[in-house]
């Protein structure tokens, strides 16, 4: 299969834990860890007959990186074209056109391509800042877009999650913890039921700034685990084990 073509100012940067090639652009959308621990902390069914989604997907990175976890089927829904057409084009570098499937468009508009009631796993890693009138926005329009509710908001994010799941689905969502309330009332409000979080620290003894959690559709209430924290850097500056073996693979 040829290799796709790079518009300007792209390029092809690699997970090499997963030998997954992925084309980015520095100025327009390069993924970052998030989507990296997102991916690892997300569980897939193995099974053919599975029906994974993941929302706001950007330049496909998320998707892409849980592909090895299972044989079923992947899809990808991004709002911006240019962002929709780099996840196309990695999705082909990989040679995964069989089980990945990119959708350009909203969210909100999603069981156009996805019957309801009909995902096992959706995953999402939203914008991360409420669209505010005096909140300082990125002045590159991919990037405010990725980062701040502009075409987008966390209510609609979770109650769309919802909407695909089945019954038992499970929903994975990386945010940053200062909205963790936010998200779990409206994870309750929309059926969700959270099982798992996962706080992530930048570096020994800061304040955490992300978390991760996992929660299942009409699950049974009680039984939320709280996972031991993930450290990104030591006090060197370097990355501890785990997030190296993220990214590069185990020596």
């Amino acid at each position: 299969m040829a290799t796709p073509e790079l518009k300007p100012g792209e390029r092809i940067d690699q997970l090499y834990s997963q030998d997954v090639q992925i084309i980015q652009s520095p100025e327009v959308f390069a993924f970052s860890l998030d989507a990296v621990l997102l991916a690892d902390f997300a569980k897939l069914p193995p099974r053919q007959s599975s029906q994974t989604v993941d929302l706001c997907a950007g330049n496909g990175a998320v998707g892409l990186f849980m592909s090895h976890k299972t044989r079923g089927k992947i899809a990808e829904v991004e709002i911006q074209p240019r962002l929709a057409d780099m996840a196309r084009r990695s999705v082909q570098l990989n040679q995964l056109t069989d089980q990945l499937t990119v959708y350009e468009g909203d969210l909100a508009q999603v069981n156009q391509w996805i019957p309801k009631d009909s995902a096992d796993v959706v995953t999402c890693n939203p914008p991360y800042f409420a669209d505010l009138p005096a909140s300082q926005k990125n002045p590159n329009q991919y990037l405010a877009i990725a980062r701040h509710e502009i075409t987008t908001d966390l209510a609609t994010v979770v109650a769309t999650t919802s909407g695909l799941l089945k019954m038992n689905g499970k929903a994975y969502f990386v945010h940053r913890p200062d909205r963790l309330l936010q998200l779990l009332d409206l994870m309750a409000a929309h059926r969700l039921a959270p099982k798992r979080i996962r706080l992530v620290h930048p570096k020994p003894q800061k304040e955490a700034n992300m978390v991760l959690v996992e929660a299942i559709k009409d699950g049974k209430p009680g039984g939320l685990r709280f996972l031991a924290p993930l450290t990104v850097y030591d006090h060197q500056g370097t990355y501890t084990p785990e997030v190296k073996a993220l990214l590069y693979g185990k020596d």
